[in-house]
């Protein structure tokens, strides 16, 4: 159900959006920007901990810092979107991302690295939403909206693949602190050209007072989640401390749901969840990104530790997948998005993923690139391409104009708190694989030579039983998304049906 009438088809564009197009393009920019350097400083993290030092102890922090501060702020930073405006959240949180990036860059301690990514992930919270909810109140119609939401998707599932590629190219032939300092010009050219080109409508601003106890109760509630799960992966699911950080986080966000609920002005106004499109589209898509982060990690490992690829090769072995999104995204997904329900879409989609997945289940160490790697990581990028496409518009779409940047914030915290849900359950798993397996078999290894080749059997075995849990994640994520998911084209006709409660006729306007 939708909370605004969508948009007649055949109607005139929005007016006073004539540079809407020309925004998209700093959009995508400043969204590239934040999908890069979740990629690109995990390439670039060895030659950083050592040139400051940094312990194997405390090396996470480099991406926990971040990770905690992005996914815990970001319900915030989307009702301060709402609250500010999109356009002035979406400018500040790129000049903040800029000098956090700049102070990353010239950190000369361990401390000042962690709290440049601590300020990069608070940034990137408040910049994330507001990117993604311009889009939606400035994009109405639905063959327009399909374009813009196509490149979108496209830049969102492909960044990350890119920044291995610059990630590599920087650490190699540079510098590790190049990889911070190229956020900046990125920052600078999209703010300008936010500054001067983006106008938001009008009447969209929520300016009803901030709900402080539901930022406390989402923020830490978020924080105890990522938290839980990072430390899982290093101190293991029984340690007390990943434990009570679970049930903190349990309590905390039970507590938030029932203050959203009763309190007048909510910082996540219960309707954008509890509507059945959406609330799907938020599900299936974390339970899509914990498959695929876990396999960017595992793929990375395999290919330089079993395969001895440089960070370079590394990198360019991902421009399959990055070629099969842009494909699935711009072409098939925005071709098909106006013509077809999304959920024949994204329900194929994930399981092409899927297909693609069950692939690289085969990898042995002697695998050819060529043979599984190449066609999996096509299959994969298509799939998630396409799904990727309709899910980023739908989240977004018939959501009043005051709680776009909430809504945003939604698809963006589902898809962070996925992606540690999915570092950390997929690392464990195939740790415990592996460690099972040079158990059973390391007995029979009689010199060096033959224990380093069960070692790294042992590895590839843990990574493709890791893989099959991504293959049925995937499997998991197209079954919610073809019964939640219930919404027809993007240009069906929708009715207010009195205040506070919408009827969507999900019958598709025939043109004549």
């Amino acid at each position: 159900m939708s909370e605004t009438a969508a948009k007649a088809p055949g109607a005139p564009a929005v007016s006073g959006d004539a540079n809407r197009w020309k925004a998209l393009v700093f959009i995508a920019l400043a969204q590239l920007m934040v999908v890069l350097d979740a990629t690109i400083v995990n390439i670039a993290l060895p030659s950083a901990q050592t040139d400051l030092g940094i312990s194997d102890g405390n090396r996470q922090w480099v991406v926990t810092a971040y990770a905690l501060a992005f996914g815990g702020l970001l319900l915030f930073g989307g009702r301060i979107a709402d609250l500010w405006g999109r356009k002035n959240a979406f400018v500040v949180g790129l000049i903040g991302f800029a000098l956090a990036s700049a102070l990353g860059g010239a950190a000369t301690s361990g401390a000042m690295m962690f709290g440049a990514r601590a300020l990069q992930g608070v940034f990137g919270a408040l910049l994330a939403p507001a990117a993604l909810s311009l889009l939606a109140v400035m994009f109405t119609d639905a063959k327009e909206r399909a374009k813009a939401f196509g490149i979108y998707g496209a830049i969102a599932g492909g960044g990350g693949a890119v920044g291995f590629i610059l990630g590599g190219v920087l650490t190699e032939y540079m510098d590790w602190r190049w990889t911070f300092f190229v956020n900046i010009p990125f920052a600078i050219v999209a703010a300008l050209g936010a500054y001067f080109v983006i106008r938001e409508p009008e009447g969209g601003r929520n300016r009803n007072p901030l709900d402080i106890p539901g930022v406390l109760l989402s923020t830490l509630g978020l924080v105890a989640l990522v938290y839980g799960f990072t430390r899982a992966e290093s101190d293991g699911w029984g340690d007390s401390v990943t434990v009570g950080m679970f049930v903190a986080s349990a309590v905390l966000l039970i507590a938030f749901v029932v203050t959203e609920a009763k309190v007048k002005a909510p910082l996540l106004p219960l309707r954008v969840i509890t509507d059945r499109n959406r609330g799907g589209i938020y599900l299936s898509l974390g339970i899509a990104i914990i498959a695929m982060f876990g396999t960017f990690l595992f793929l990375t490992y395999y290919l330089q530790i079993v395969k001895g690829f440089t960070p370079i090769k590394t990198g360019f072995a991902f421009m399959p997948m990055i070629v099969g999104m842009m494909v699935g995204s711009t072409q098939i997904g925005t071709r098909l998005m106006t013509r077809l329900p999304a959920r024949l879409l994204m329900g194929p989609g994930f399981l092409v993923a899927a297909v693609g997945m069950l692939l690289m289940t085969q990898l042995e160490i002697g695998s050819s690139y060529a043979s599984i790697i190449l066609p999996a990581m096509l299959l994969l990028g298509l799939g998630m391409g396409t799904a990727f496409m309709p899910a980023m518009s739908l989240a977004t779409l018939g959501v009043e104009p005051r709680d776009a940047g909430v809504a945003s914030a939604m698809v963006n915290t589902s898809q962070q708190v996925g992606g540690a849900i999915g570092t950390a359950l997929l690392n464990t798993i195939a740790a415990s694989a592996t460690t099972s397996y040079i158990a059973d078999h390391i007995g029979s290894a009689t010199s060096k030579s033959q224990a380093q080749l069960v070692a790294l059997e042992g590895q590839v075995h843990g990574y493709t039983n890791a893989i099959w849990f991504a293959v049925g994640m995937l499997v998991l994520a197209a079954v919610i998304v073809v019964t939640l998911v219930n919404a027809g084209r993007p240009d069906t006709t929708t009715v207010a049906s009195g205040e506070g409660a919408e009827e969507e006729l999900a019958v598709p306007v025939v043109a004549h």
